[in-house]
């Protein structure tokens, strides 16, 4: 592989296919996406002037069904990136047993440089480039990094003129008034937090007593933060890309919450008017620092390649659970393995997003729409019992989890790949 990412990925699945016997046609196959598609998007800015952005989206592989995967608009998006997320996402539907597979896109931009309108022509101008590679059938994309219920209601709204029909089902994660999924816009956050009440209650952790640290206050991150403080966890700190805050007595998170809504940012909580007054005696810290503190649990909430072999060592939680995709790189995960350190992985930790995706995606097909109640008690159903198999797996096997969970996913591939044929049944 040329991709440096991907490459990285791939020796997750390489450790996995040690403890799992699969086909040799499904194990060449998993290590290459199936279609990737560049795109030129050109969009006339508000001044009247044109820019044309890069675009990407990638179909890595559809044996479990149509492809599944957020769209994000970020300047370190990559052709490479889209790849390894896409690559991430088929191993998470398996995991999780949602019948589709792995796919991902993304924009090469900064998004708060682009006024509204210039984002709603961009969006709609992604989809004009990309229509012929989605659909209800085929890819279904959703946010992720820097893309919300709006712009998701932009694209299908041109996809859905581009086909002359309404398309509800090709995008999810769209407001609930076009046929978005109640309980959608918090569903990575809370299924996070599902996983993590099931995996603490195996080690007997007393909630009040157990320090929290979560790098990452966007959407998944603030809501995993909000359902901590709230079951009584100590969440003694938090960061956004501006940097973070620290305070050992805990800090109120509702409040936090409050603030970075109005003002985009944690940094104007530190000293801004009364606020200073919620987070009393409270440190300024980097994202960096963050990541070293001595908490009992860290969850890495932001962006990929957070803990690498150069900070694995500092690292002194004893619990990570990886709410953001990738935040480990392969190198980290060995030196933390080393050290006894839990890591619960991305693919298992993070599914809530695409899980309620798939509720949404089902809800649009049949036109038969739940409740916030019934979304959230079908979201803990499932990754309740896929966390309780991936934990098993780790026992018997004496892997790590993220091992588990990719051999977990490795024996739902196998099977979808061997009832196409493979070698051993032609040469037999």
């Amino acid at each position: 592989m040329t991709s440096s990412l991907l490459t990285d990925a791939n020796r997750r699945l390489e450790r996995a296919l040690k403890h799992v016997h699969i086909s040799e046609d499904a194990s060449e196959r998993l290590k290459f996406p199936k279609a990737s598609l560049k795109v030129s998007i050109p969009v006339r800015m508000d001044d009247g002037s044109l820019r044309v952005f890069e675009g990407y989206r990638v179909r890595y592989d559809d044996t479990r069904g149509p492809t599944k995967g957020g769209i994000r608009f970020h300047p370190n998006v990559t052709m490479d990136e889209v790849q390894s997320l896409a690559f991430w996402m088929t191993f998470k539907c398996a995991a999780v047993n949602l019948p589709f597979g792995g796919a991902k896109g993304g924009i090469t931009l900064n998004p708060k440089e682009l006024s509204k309108f210039e984002l709603e022509r961009l969006s709609r101008g992604y989809v004009d480039a990309i229509a012929d590679f989605i659909g209800p059938d085929i890819d279904i994309p959703a946010p992720d990094v820097y893309t919300n219920p709006m712009i998701m209601g932009w694209m299908m709204d041109q996809y859905s003129i581009i086909r002359r029909q309404l398309s509800p089902a090709v995008m999810t994660g769209k407001p609930v008034g076009m046929g978005g999924s109640q309980g959608r816009d918090r569903a990575t956050g809370t299924g996070a937090f599902y996983v993590l009440a099931a995996m603490m209650a195996k080690f007997d952790r007393n909630p009040a007593t157990t320090t929290v640290a979560v790098q990452g206050f966007g959407n998944a991150g603030s809501v995993v933060a909000r359902l901590l403080f709230e079951a009584g966890y100590q969440v003694v700190a938090v960061s956004d890309s501006h940097g973070g805050l620290y305070c050992d007595r805990g800090l109120d998170i509702p409040s936090l919450q409050q603030f970075k809504a109005s003002t985009r940012s944690l940094q104007a909580v530190y000293c801004e008017g009364t606020v200073c007054n919620l987070v009393d005696g409270h440190d300024t810290i980097t994202n960096d620092e963050l990541l070293t503190l001595d908490v009992d649990i860290l969850i890495p909430a932001a962006l990929e390649n957070q803990i690498t072999a150069e900070n694995a060592s500092q690292i002194q939680a004893e619990y990570i659970f990886e709410v953001a995709n990738g935040p480990i790189t392969s190198a980290g995960d060995r030196i933390l393995e080393d050290r006894g350190i839990y890591v619960f992985p991305d693919i298992l930790v993070n599914a809530g997003g695409v899980t309620v995706s798939y509720y949404e995606w089902v809800q649009n097909r049949s036109g038969l729409y739940w409740s916030e109640a019934e979304v959230s008690d079908r979201l803990k159903n499932k990754l309740v019992a896929e966390a309780e198999d991936i934990w098993r797996i780790s026992q018997n096997l004496a892997i790590p989890l993220r091992t588990a969970a990719y051999v977990h996913a490795l024996e739902r591939l196998e099977a979808a790949h061997s009832a196409r044929g493979t070698r051993d049944y032609y040469v037999s």
